[in-house]
């Protein structure tokens, strides 16, 4: 109440707000909010800052704390259920106990947490993330694309230093028939808020670099559900669907898959897979050029052995044909001096030299 003086101490204004939250929430209550920030201190303690956002911007905060005797179970249970530690950015359902205090104000004491409730959150995120890509045409647009049968050059996106990257180039250098593939790197986020924007505008550099690439690599290698939500974001997605190159992702999950990997070309669950998968692209392809060879091959041997029998027939008509084939089965040849053969014995008269051969020899004749 205001004293006569015209005002009253802050204390007292402090004991009152106290006095009245306490009241108007004397019991432990769940709250919905985005975690701003969190800071685990030594001591034990773990600091939030708690967030709610609009079209607008951010229109409540509020600071939280999970005392040490609660923190480290809670902690591992959040862990444990979705894969990841609380962390920045997650949407979260929290059992708090609000608290006032004169000299600290407003804090919300964390007593539970629902795990399920953030995986059901990202969930629902896939879900609306999906609906706007139908509704925009881009879902199967990848689809329609040609890929190259002998991919060659190949643009990767991914974090320099990551595993599931180094995994891949030495799956896809050292493969078993000595292909040889040009691999450039488009180092991006791969998890967490920035993760998106960033793919997306690897993906630009990519179209925009003046290569052209057979094909667009998106490597992640792993990670929890909560690590991996970035793939189900709508301006990634978006961007990997309108890619005029066929994207294949590899983001390494195997209990599931995002909604990036239903709008790339095609997807596989780890990187070696998708090493394996241009490996055995470029054999297929050389197996198809060698089956062509042979055919060629075997379509020339039939065409040369039919002339060479064709030329064994002529070769026999003409050897059956030769003259002294004919004298050596005991025939003989009359010609005349100028060695016009006879065919008749008209036109010859007394004194006429003929010449006759014989199978074995020619002899010199008179007609009388």
């Amino acid at each position: 109440m205001v004293q006569a003086s015209g005002y009253i101490e802050l204390l007292e204004l402090q004991q009152t707000l106290r006095s009245c939250l306490e009241k108007g929430c004397p019991d432990r209550i769940w709250v919905r909010a985005e975690i701003a920030s969190i800071r685990a201190k030594a001591n034990g303690h773990c600091y939030l800052e708690l967030s709610q956002s609009d079209g607008s911007g951010v229109v409540a905060k509020a600071r939280a704390v999970i005392w040490r005797n609660r923190y480290a179970m809670l902690a591992a249970y959040f862990a444990e259920a979705t894969g990841s530690p609380l962390g920045a950015g997650m949407t979260v359902l929290l059992m708090v106990q609000v608290s006032y205090s004169e000299v600290y104000g407003l804090t919300l004491v964390v007593e539970e947490i629902d795990a399920q409730f953030t995986l059901g959150e990202a969930e629902l995120a896939k879900r609306r993330t999906i609906s706007r890509l139908e509704a925009d045409g881009m879902m199967n647009l990848q689809k329609t694309l040609e890929p190259s049968p002998l991919p060659y050059r190949l643009a990767v996106i991914s974090a320099g230093d990551a595993a599931g990257y180094g995994d891949f180039v030495r799956h896809l250098q050292e493969n078993e028939y000595g292909f040889a593939y040009e691999v450039d790197l488009f180092e991006a986020l791969m998890q967490g808020d920035g993760a998106p924007e960033s793919v997306a505008d690897a993906l630009d550099r990519i179209q925009t670099s003046g290569t052209g690439y057979d094909a667009v690599l998106i490597i992640r290698g792993g990670g929890s559900v909560l690590d991996l939500a970035c793939f189900d974001d709508y301006g990634m997605c978006f961007a990997i669907a309108g890619c005029p190159i066929p994207v294949y992702t590899a983001i390494g999950h195997d209990r599931d898959f995002h909604v990036a990997d239903m709008v790339a070309y095609a997807y596989v669950k780890t990187p070696t897979a998708l090493a394996d998968l241009f490996v055995d692209a470029s054999a297929a392809e050389d197996e198809r050029i060698g089956a062509y060879g042979t055919r060629l091959r075997m379509a020339f041997a039939s065409k040369i052995s039919s002339m060479e029998s064709a030329l064994a027939v002529l070769q026999s008509r003409i050897h059956s044909a030769d003259p002294r084939v004919l004298l050596s089965r005991g025939y003989s040849l009359v010609t005349d001096r100028k060695g016009v053969v006879l065919k008749s014995g008209r036109g010859l008269g007394s004194g006429d030299r003929v010449r006759i051969m014989f199978g074995d020899g020619t002899v010199e004749a008179v007609v009388e």
